[in-house]
């Protein structure tokens, strides 16, 4: 029985498949049109349409993140590159697996310079310094995405671009290639392993004996529960702190789990965090640096008089790498600290951020995916939500916002049968707000909280940090969102999700319980007051500047306090 010769994109979809990428996530054009027609000949792809590239790039890196594989994008030449851009970077710093597919003109239409011709590939660069190749024949395209693949899904993860013209898809003689091997963990020597292990080992033991602090830095992988577990027997046993990065790409905690406190965003508490640790040890994390530069400020965070250790990079095998060196500690056997069940009480009364949080550690039910990008208005989610059921948390990795409602649809899609609720700020949610109809067109179990406080509230904080002066209502005007305010539950009803908007504690925690009882996405939209505001965000900058000069005990009640 003989079969039809394949175009480049259906051999290019099969390929795809074969390798395991069973989902893409497209915004496409003209020049993608045969990709598109392709997908009807492989069934066992899920095909996702998005409004806007931002909208798949993000929610490709939420699906890699639940999923532990990549999934693909489809986007239209270098201007839809652009578009996704963001998100890609947040990928890229997260470590995160995507095949991003970038359609092209043909290629000997390229010579006139159309309207939509750009060079993709440098634009490309930004977010794929890795793997970026444009497919020169229909006969390579194959090997081409095959290469991709293996890119993407090596350790770190990474974003993989490959750039397909339009000629290269239509062109007949396409040839499926096999499905690269799985990737595994750099292989170690393991006398260099244990050897490592060793010298960190005797330095945290030297320094406890001098009465000396050391910590453990984790990141990436070690933040998964094999990870978690084996930095755990080593802080019961060694008594070590046990940080996490500031922006976890994925955390597993929850009752059961060991806790670890994230580094704080704001650098000055990270001082206080870090400070009088003579031995930081990393552990898939790379040594804590401040987000901006500040007029007089360190943007290096590790005190002046502490050694740096790696005991493991991203390209290797973090829990491994931690068992090692409990074992090098005599801490193999330690019992871990884990976190007891506890809820907080239902809120009630008017409506606070703060209240958002309580009532989301009131019923968050077990194996929730929860992606903050709250900003300032996720201040207390981490205390409210500790002891509430396993869950996994998804943060703002690269720091480009518009990322969480798109990682919600990439999410909700890779884990169906787990609830997702994405806490978003008013300001961030704006950025790539058509993922809304995203969830409503795959019916996705979806809760989206937005935080509508009218206004960008971290840069009036950034404003008062950096020292700007003179600032009047011209400045003012561009950090807040109050002309006009805007109805999130509108929107959301215009794109087929359930919205409804809430001012007390009381009608949240309904529309809450509802959400979570009621199949499909639904919108709380949250009416409440900044976080930080009027005296609070006045006296900010000055507590900050006084950290370093007060006694530690002292300094860490007020870390706490701003930031638990």
């Amino acid at each position: 029985m003989s079969t039809a010769p394949l175009n480049g994109a259906q051999a290019l979809m099969k390929t795809l498949v074969d390798a395991g990428i069973e989902v893409c996530f497209t915004n496409p054009g003209t020049s993608e049109m045969h990709f598109v027609a392709a997908l009807d000949s492989e069934p066992k792809m899920r095909a996702v349409l998005a409004l806007f590239e931002g909208v798949a790039t993000g929610a490709a890196d939420g699906y890699a993140r639940m999923a532990d594989k990549p999934a693909a994008t489809l986007l239209h030449l270098g201007c839809g590159l652009g578009n996704g851009l963001a998100n890609l970077h947040n990928a890229r710093k997260g470590k995160v697996p995507v095949v991003n597919i970038v359609g092209d003109h043909a290629t000997h239409h390229t010579q006139y310079d159309a309207q939509l011709q750009s060079d993709i590939e440098t634009v490309a660069r930004n977010v794929s310094p890795g793997f970026v190749r444009t497919s020169q024949s229909t006969a390579a395209l194959c090997q081409d995405a095959a290469d991709a693949i293996t890119a993407a899904r090596g350790l770190p993860g990474q974003v993989a671009t490959l750039i397909l013209p339009a000629d290269v898809s239509w062109g007949e003689g396409g040839v499926p290639c096999p499905p690269p091997p799985p990737p595994s963990p750099e292989a170690a020597d393991d006398a260099t392993a244990q050897a490592i292990a060793q010298t960190i080992a005797q330095a945290m033991t030297q320094a406890g004996r001098a009465g000396g602090k050391a910590a453990l830095l984790l990141g990436g992988q070690a933040l998964r529960e094999p990870g978690l577990r084996a930095a755990a027997r080593i802080a019961a046993h060694s008594g070590v702190k046990v940080f996490a990065e500031v922006f976890p790409t994925r955390l597993e905690r929850g009752a059961g789990l060991p806790t670890v406190e994230r580094i704080a965003y704001l650098a000055e508490l990270a001082g206080v965090q870090l400070a009088g640790i003579e031995h930081l040890v990393l552990v898939d994390a790379k040594a804590p640096v401040s987000f901006f530069a500040y007029p007089g400020k360190k943007s290096y965070l590790v005190p002046d008089a502490c050694t740096v250790h790696t005991l493991s990079t991203p390209t290797q095998d973090a829990a491994a790498s931690l068992d090692k060196l409990a074992q090098a500690l005599g801490a193999a056997q330690a019992q871990p600290a884990l976190q007891a069940p506890s809820r907080p009480g239902r809120p009630r009364g008017k409506l606070t951020a703060e209240k958002v949080c309580k009532a989301v550690g009131h019923l968050l039910p077990e194996n929730a995916i929860v992606i903050d990008e709250a900003i300032t208005s996720g201040l207390m989610l981490a205390p409210f939500t500790a002891g509430a059921p396993r869950h996994d948390l998804i943060t703002l990795t690269g720091g480009a916002i518009g990322q969480g409602l798109p990682n919600a649809v990439g999410a909700a899609i890779a884990c169906p049968e787990r609830p997702v609720l994405a806490l978003i700020g008013d300001g961030t949610s704006m950025y790539t707000i058509q993922a809304l109809w995203t969830m409503a067109r795959e019916k996705l179990n979806v809760v989206s909280i937005i935080f509508n406080n009218a206004s960008y509230s971290v840069l009036n904080v950034e404003l008062e940090r950096v020292g700007a002066e003179k600032v009047g209502a011209k400045a003012r005007s561009q950090l807040d969102l109050n002309g006009p305010v805007i109805h999130f539950a509108q929107l959301a009803d215009g794109m087929g999700v359930h919205g409804v908007r809430t001012t007390t504690a009381e009608e949240f925690v309904l529309a809450l319980e509802h959400a979570l009882a009621t199949p499909g996405p639904h919108l709380i939209e949250a009416v409440v007051p900044q976080s930080l505001s009027g005296l609070k965000r006045k006296l900010l900058p000055w507590l900050l500047r006084s950290l370093p000069n007060l006694p530690p005990g002292v300094a860490r009640a007020l870390k706490r306090k701003i930031a638990p």
